[in-house]
């Protein structure tokens, strides 16, 4: 859903790029709170980890495909104000290196895809596991279903901005019902990959997922017929929650790498369900060149190399590595302003890595 330029007029787009301005200046001071030295580069690796499954685009239907957005995904996995952190950075990373999602329309992408969907979904799951059990089980099926309604609530936002700024003119009702209609389609495959990665980490180590926080329970002792809490276990050394820290992040760069440089080369090809709306409605008339169209990595291909696997792969990782470093030295340095106000690392104030809940508890 990566709006190019020329679709919303320059007096939206500027307005959206104030809004994702702000919203990404409140982002940076509630992330001090979810964020410490250690767990930076694990928010860094999410990033790279979006930017990575965000090339696999996959069928949906009449000649569409779709991709994540990753809002749903970053926040349940680092917190709220970190994930809508790590999708601006992937999106800043596709706008200026693969000409994907125009430069002036880089605050509307911000907004709809990493600011409605992060702050749709991260409402919609902490709703959800409140009135469900606290169970690993549970905490998957809520992610799987605010992951589900981020992605048509993001359909919708762009149809609002394009009601008040589309530079075409083309009826509000057909683009809505258009854009809503395959976006649900799209959510589908967006809850599936956010529910699987949740869970996943939850049955591997619940302590670093934001929004698996409190979901063990102390363990029970029966003591002369009464239920008490049991002794809590020794903490963990800090050198060998580092070295776990470290496999974690080991694994998941892995993954990444395999997704963006092997996997994408099977992506689907079909138009996403923006470019199909689009071409459908005649919404891209006004469509502009990208500043960045002659990128060495335009199109997420490596100019002058001819076999189209190998430019496929080379960017995707070349994507991956860049979104990893510049997602990490900014977490990083968010982290150290934490430190610098004082504030107390690792106390209960929201972060999810490192905090909470202890891998070898019972749910």
């Amino acid at each position: 859903m990566h709006v190019p330029d020329g679709f919303i007029n320059a007096p939206v787009s500027a307005v959206a790029g104030v809004v994702a301005a702000g919203a990404v200046a409140v982002s940076l001071k509630g992330a001090r709170r979810e964020l410490d030295e250690r767990t930076a580069p694990l928010a860094g690796l999410v990033a790279a980890f979006i930017f990575a499954v965000q090339m696999l685009n996959f069928p949906v239907a009449a000649g569409t495909s779709g991709h994540l957005l990753g809002g749903a995904l970053a926040a349940i996995l680092v917190g709220p104000y970190t994930g809508v952190l790590c999708i601006s950075v992937v999106l800043l990373m596709q706008g200026i290196l693969f000409a994907d999602g125009g430069l002036t329309a880089l605050g509307v992408n911000i907004l709809d895809m990493g600011v409605v969907t992060t702050v749709v979904a991260y409402a919609l799951f902490r709703g959800l596991v409140r009135v469900l059990p606290r169970t690993r089980r549970s905490t998957t099926a809520a992610s799987f279903v605010a992951a589900l309604v981020s992605v048509p609530a993001a359909a919708v936002a762009f149809t609002l901005m394009y009601w008040v700024g589309g530079t075409t003119d083309i009826p509000i009702g057909k683009v809505f019902t258009a854009m809503a209609g395959v976006h649900v389609l799209i959510g589908i495959g967006e809850a599936v990959i956010t529910a699987l990665t949740v869970g996943a980490v939850i049955a591997v180590r619940p302590d670093l997922v934001h929004g698996a926080r409190g979901l063990t329970a102390p363990l029970k002792l029966r003591v002369d017929g009464e239920l008490v809490d049991a002794p809590a276990p020794a903490r963990e050394p800090v050198a060998a929650a580092s070295r776990s820290h470290r496999g974690v992040w080991a694994t998941g760069l892995a993954s990444a790498l395999l997704l963006a440089g092997v996997v994408s080369f099977y992506a689907s090809a079909n138009p996403d369900g923006l470019e199909k709306v689009a071409t459908d409605q005649g919404i891209d008339k006004q469509a502009k060149d990208h500043a960045a169209k002659d990128s060495p990595l335009a199109d997420y291909g490596v100019k002058d190399v001819s076999d189209a696997r190998l430019s496929g792969g080379l960017a995707g990782v070349i994507g991956v590595g860049a979104t990893l470093v510049v997602g990490s030295g900014a977490f990083y340095v968010v982290s150290r302003r934490r430190r610098t106000n004082d504030e107390p690392v690792g106390s209960d104030s929201g972060s999810g890595f490192g905090s909470g809940s202890r891998s070898g508890e019972k749910v």
